[in-house]
């Protein structure tokens, strides 16, 4: 799920491909009359080009994004933007990645209001307070804490990605709500939330309940994994998503990740398709955080060990990649890791072996020194 300003811009699923007749699809327009606009909207389209298709109209030009697709249709007066998307909750994102883009540039969304399918007010569609079930320790630095919700449908599709809330100790919880510019507000001062990014592990929708993986870190400064630690049935926190990406289309998938990443590689091999090899590297400090994963005979799983190391610092990943070495033409590699080791990975899999973006993806999901949002989450 994209964050304010987050312009999160993948190829577009298959299914919001237009493979026949048109799609059934939620849409919202919004019109904005300012003497910059020009120049903002020309700055959007430079910057994402890969994804813009041939519209053959005079002024006007579209995008098809990882949520839905965005039209901008010109005049004299301003500009014409229509977002469209398959859910409410894909079509909130489409309006938050626009405004989004709108604040950062133009600085300030006035006169942005939306017109249309879903709700600009309120509960954002994409939220749920969910409360702690059960909590239990899978390893050293492994806690899993289950959690009861409603309506969980929409996270079980859309990526494993979601975001936690977490109020402040002692205080009420207050959630955010959605502003007429189809951006978050957010409680502020003493009602403010800490937000840190996690994979769902597991869900169960007619059961009502998804299981959360926290990665402990001895004297560290997080709120997240603190609150795993301590957690009692009852606790509630919020919850909005799903984003981010799912299992790779991939017949051959080379996994590559530490302890944070570990949710989400447990969760692609439980989800492979059984014609499609796996073989996954995983950073964690000794065998006695090893925990169990799906086995098959297209999975190979190797556990590389820190030994004490500081994470991001001990080399293991990148030279688990080069040792790997390229192999076949269908190989996708996938690694989520500490920035360190994330700029490394990349680095081999663009510069060294030349693979082309369909074919990767590699993600800093946290950077040492850096909390928060800003620090890609805990775990």
């Amino acid at each position: 799920m994209p964050a304010p300003g987050d312009t999160e811009l993948r190829p577009v699923p298959s299914h919001l491909v237009s493979k026949g007749p048109a799609m059934n699809l939620l849409s919202a327009q919004t019109r904005i009359q300012n003497d910059d606009i020009r120049a903002v909207m020309d700055r959007l389209r430079a910057e994402h080009g890969d994804h813009e298709i041939d519209t053959g109209v005079a002024g006007q030009w579209e995008f098809r994004m990882h949520y839905g697709a965005l039209n901008a249709s010109f005049d004299d007066s301003g500009v014409l933007v229509r977002v469209s998307a398959e859910d409410e909750t894909c079509l909130s994102y489409m309006k938050m990645i626009f405004a989004g883009h709108i604040a950062a540039h133009l600085r300030t969304t006035e006169g942005l209001r939306w017109q249309g399918d879903g709700t600009d007010a309120g509960t954002p569609v994409f939220f749920r307070e969910i409360s702690v079930l059960s909590s239990m320790r899978l390893s050293p630095h492994m806690q899993r804490l289950r959690f009861s919700g409603r309506d969980l449908g929409r996270f079980a599709h859309g990526g494993f990605h979601v975001r936690l809330l977490l109020p402040p100790a002692g205080r009420q919880a207050v959630w955010p709500t959605m502003g007429a510019d189809g951006l978050i507000v957010w409680p502020s001062g003493e009602d403010a939330l800490t937000i840190r990014v996690y994979t769902i592990r597991a869900l169960d929708v007619a059961e009502g309940w998804l299981d959360i993986d926290f990665v402990l870190h001895p004297g560290a400064e997080t709120p997240a994994a603190t609150f795993a630690q301590n957690a009692r049935a009852g606790d509630i926190i919020g919850m909005i998503g799903p984003g981010g990406g799912g299992v790779p289309e991939a017949s051959n998938l080379f996994l590559l990740g530490d302890d944070t990443a570990l949710p989400a590689i447990g969760r692609m091999l439980e989800e492979l398709a059984p014609s499609v090899r796996a073989e996954a590297f995983i950073e964690v400090n000794g065998p006695q955080d090893r925990v169990t994963l799906a086995a098959g005979e297209n999975i190979a799983v190797h556990w590389l060990y820190r030994h004490g190391r500081e994470a991001g610092r001990a080399g293991l990943l990148p030279g688990a990649l080069r040792e790997r070495g390229s192999g076949a033409d269908d190989l996708f590699v996938w690694a989520g890791c500490e920035f360190t080791d994330f700029r490394e990975i990349r680095r081999i899999v663009r510069k060294e072996w030349a693979l082309p973006r369909e074919r990767h993806l590699v993600t800093a999901y946290w950077r040492r020194g850096a909390s928060g949002e800003d620090g890609a989450g805990e775990g």
